[in-house]
């Protein structure tokens, strides 16, 4: 079995990361504003605005620890592995805990947040300190160029193009199931893999805390907290094979 996984913040929220949509309007972005903190213009206007909300967000990261549900679909991916199969997993997330839950292959499609690319030579660099000048940990030159002050957060912000899309395509493409966890609906291209396993004629699934945007376009849906629903899905899946 080939299976490519989608995931977005509803993975991670368990772990202490806040969502950045939900239907009661208490996502990250119903608190700040997006225009202000994730567009390229915003960091060209207000860098330290940006690097401190990021700077935020990474050390709040450090502090948190895999859930259920990063941990189901690692052994999930070790299971397929075991059997000639695979688990191709497309996250939307920043934070690196299906790693740290010990999954192998994992796409970054927004990026890393700890992790910092410069804006001079396009290095991408490990970064677990702060980047704004505030902080008296903050990281300020580009360890591969030496530019000062030049160092933003590897993360893809609104307006910019996702990473890796054509290997995720090529993943999409070979796949036999597509499934879809913790995620709004509402973002795309991410939001569009599910219309597209179905004209590749895969079968899709729904693992979420609330029905998605686009809940209606999944053969299979299941509801509740990604822990548990997560794990049971992959139970039964590791079981089928």
């Amino acid at each position: 079995m080939r299976l490519f996984a989608l995931t977005g913040a509803g993975v991670s929220a368990e772990s202490g990361l806040g969502t950045f949509r939900d239907k009661k309007g208490e996502g990250i972005w119903a608190r700040f504003d997006p225009i202000k903190l994730a567009t390229p213009e915003a960091f060209a206007r207000d860098p330290a605005s940006v690097q401190a909300f990021y700077d935020a967000r990474r050390r709040n990261l450090l502090d948190a620890e895999p859930n259920g549900a990063h941990v189901a679909l690692a052994e999930l991916e070790r299971q397929l592995a075991a059997r000639g199969g695979e688990l191709t997993l497309v996250t939307q997330n920043i934070d690196d805990l299906h790693e740290r839950a010990g999954s192998q292959r994992v796409i970054h499609m927004h990026g890393e947040l700890l992790k910092a690319r410069c804006l001079r030579c396009d290095a991408v660099l490990p970064c677990r300190d702060d980047l704004g000048e505030a902080s008296a940990c903050a990281v300020s030159a580009c360890a591969a160029c030496k530019a000062e002050g030049a160092l933003r957060p590897h993360v893809v912000w609104f307006g910019e193009v996702p990473l890796h899309m054509e290997e995720i395509y090529a993943a999409l493409v070979h796949a036999d199931r597509f499934v879809a966890i913790g995620t709004s609906g509402s973002v795309y291209p991410a939001a569009g893999f599910v219309a597209e396993a179905r004209a590749l004629g895969l079968r899709t699934c729904e693992l979420n805390l609330e029905p998605s945007d686009n809940a209606y376009l999944f053969d299979e849906r299941h509801y509740g907290k990604a822990s548990e629903a997560v794990a049971a899905w992959a139970q039964e899946i590791i079981e089928a094979l």
